[in-house]
């Protein structure tokens, strides 16, 4: 075994005896738990993310503890959202969906491809005329339009399509994409933007600079060029990836940026999730994103893990203070097992 394989299973093992919650059937939001954080805010995508890292301790290990982890969550998060995996805000249900899909993937239970469809015929319901056309991000904001709310969908899409054969859904996938590119994505540098008419005055969030936009883009440029094997879309992706080094990563140490708690907790490792694929797909600057998450990696095996809990804090250079979030936790594990998933 590699050292990141060996890695990846202890860092599991203990973000699941830390935040799995028994009575709830979902994972708890704080570890330790804080006095009063049952009544937080439930962040239902999160929850979508622990799915998919005890996904990736399946493909890493074929222990099939982690399907049945990953089941129990399923249907945890179903009860709790009232029963449905349906959602206002449409970026938790295509993560969800995305989560789900994986779970058909590898144990072809119906149940999975039955949930996924019925999430993606409520995500399409968010195409709307405002800016002109794209996915809304919330149901309740039909006009706010933004790269969390398209890209992870254009993903989907083009999944729906490899498995099922819908020509419908590679339309998606690329009506979804184009609309994302034209409208939040640099068109001198690649760089993708967070978001338009958030505040219902028309303008784009420049000044969001989240690894995660980054991330899903060139995740849904890959999964099309796959599909289609047009070029154009592997060299958005390979832009978007320079973009990325340029503007996130520490020139000095090679790091990638704290971005604090909460959802921004949880971006890093979406990030990594897809530069995975490019790394994989041994695509323009994949080897120097090997060395970024290399350097990542052991910055945080070495350095921002508190020895005595487990922990992991936002920043991986560092080790962490106080009560640590599920989002938080959660990029340490995909980072892990990205790293063990590239023989690392």
């Amino acid at each position: 075994m590699s050292g990141w394989t060996e890695r990846a299973e202890e860092l599991q093992e203990v973000f699941y005896r830390h935040y799995w919650n028994e009575r709830t059937a979902i994972m708890n939001q704080w570890y330790p738990e804080k006095e009063g954080s049952e009544g937080e805010n439930y962040y239902y995508w999160w929850q979508a993310h622990a799915i998919d890292a005890l996904v990736d301790g399946w493909e890493r290990s074929r222990n099939g503890k982690y399907l049945e982890r990953a089941r129990r969550l399923a249907r945890g998060l179903k009860a709790s959202n009232g029963g449905t995996y349906r959602h206002d805000y449409y970026d938790d249900m295509e993560w969800t969906a995305l989560a789900l899909l994986r779970m058909y993937d590898h144990t072809g239970e119906e149940e999975y491809k039955l949930a996924v469809l019925d999430l993606w015929a409520d995500i399409q319901t968010a195409w709307n005329g405002h800016m002109g056309g794209g996915l809304a991000w919330n149901k309740n904001q039909l006009d706010y339009k933004n790269t969390p709310a398209n890209a992870p969908a254009a993903i989907l899409a083009a999944r729906l399509y490899v498995r099922f054969g819908a020509e419908d859904d590679l339309a998606w996938g690329k009506r979804i994409y184009e609309w994302n590119l034209e409208n939040l994505v640099d068109p001198e540098t690649g760089f993708v933007w967070d978001g338009m008419n958030r505040l219902g005055d028309g303008r784009i969030d420049y000044d969001w600079d989240f690894t995660y936009c980054q991330g899903v883009m060139i995740g849904a440029g890959l999964e099309l060029h796959a599909i289609t094997s047009e070029n154009r879309y592997l060299r958005e992706a390979e832009r978007t990836t320079r973009a990325t080094i340029d503007r996130l990563v520490d020139s000095a140490t090679g790091m990638l940026p704290d971005e604090g708690i909460d959802d921004t907790g949880l971006f890093k490792g979406i990030l990594v999730r897809y530069i995975k694929l490019l790394i994989d797909r041994k695509a323009e600057g994949a080897g120097e994103w090997a060395d970024i998450l290399r350097q990542n990696g052991e910055a945080l095996w070495n350095r921002g893990i508190d020895r005595a809990s487990g922990s992991i804090g936002p920043s991986w250079s560092e080790p962490p203070a106080g009560p640590i979030q599920l989002s938080v936790r959660l990029s340490g594990v995909m980072l892990a097992e990205a790293l063990a998933g590239l023989g690392e």
